[in-house]
């Protein structure tokens, strides 16, 4: 009988040197006795010894809408382990998605972390995506885009009402559902999650609603903030932060934050 293959769980693999992973590829940095590759363009992570790893890997974010707009949604964000053999693992980073737009996928180490699912205008559902798009305002309101399980969270929903009284709903976040617009009032996107834990760095946050009188305010981790009129804020680079959405119909919706890929491990 074949034996069955070695699983190294982290962080029992120990950094290089010890029996852990040694790679090279993408930005290369070292802090707190861990060794980072950072990727925000497409590269090639080129592991020389096996062992575990730690990752966090983001998609695009969506682009958000004008007229009423929802925000768009943040990329997926996947974190956790992987036993790492020696090979070169391709490395795919996705682009933030323009007004009404999903962002692209980024895909590493065999993962696939989902675009974001753009925010729609009047009265139109958000798209689905990693976390999805807020609906825009209107009579009946569009309802938020759906998220991927285990990636990220559902839009919110827009408002119903008359003239400037209706807001688009939030992008979800990866930590959390965007908010459902309200009277005015454009909805927050929903907040990322923070990685590494204490780090007080965050991915993957929803882009605001456009309000008549309030815009939504985008969540932590990149989403851009929603607008009256104008151009909505786009979402942060190489965050996966979702667009803000816009109240106005000549106005314009911000773009996704492309997405980003860190492997570390201990040395």
């Amino acid at each position: 009988m074949t034996p069955p293959p070695t699983v190294l769980h982290w962080p029992d693999a120990g950094g290089g040197g010890s029996g852990g992973a040694i790679a090279s590829g993408g930005t290369e940095t070292t802090a707190g006795g861990y060794k980072y590759h950072t990727f925000t363009s497409n590269g090639t992570l080129t592991v020389s010894s096996a062992g575990s790893v730690e990752y966090c890997i983001v998609g695009g974010g969506g682009g958000g809408a004008k007229f009423y707009g929802g925000g768009g949604g943040a990329g997926g964000v996947l974190t956790g382990t992987a036993a790492l053999q020696v090979q070169a693992y391709a490395v795919t980073i996705g682009a933030g998605g323009s007004q009404n737009t999903n962002g692209g996928s980024t895909t590493a180490l065999s993962l696939t972390a989902v675009g974001g699912g753009g925010g729609f205008d009047r009265g139109i559902a958000g798209l689905s995506g990693g976390s999805g798009g807020g609906g825009g305002g209107g009579n009946p309101a569009g309802v938020g885009g759906a998220g991927t399980s285990g990636q990220g969270n559902d839009g919110g929903t827009g408002s119903t009402g008359s003239g400037s009284t209706k807001a688009g709903g939030g992008g979800g976040g990866a930590g959390a559902v965007g908010d459902n617009g309200g009277a005015f009032i454009g909805g927050d996107g929903g907040d990322g999650i923070e990685w590494p834990a204490g780090s007080s760095t965050y991915y993957g946050g929803g882009g605001g609603g456009g309000g008549g009188t309030t815009a939504g305010t985008g969540g932590l981790g990149g989403g851009g903030n929603g607008a009256l009129s104008g151009a909505a804020a786009s979402g942060v680079a190489n965050t996966g932060g979702g667009g803000g959405g816009n109240a106005d119909s000549v106005g314009t919706g911000g773009s996704g934050g492309s997405g980003i890929v860190i492997v570390r491990y201990l040395l």
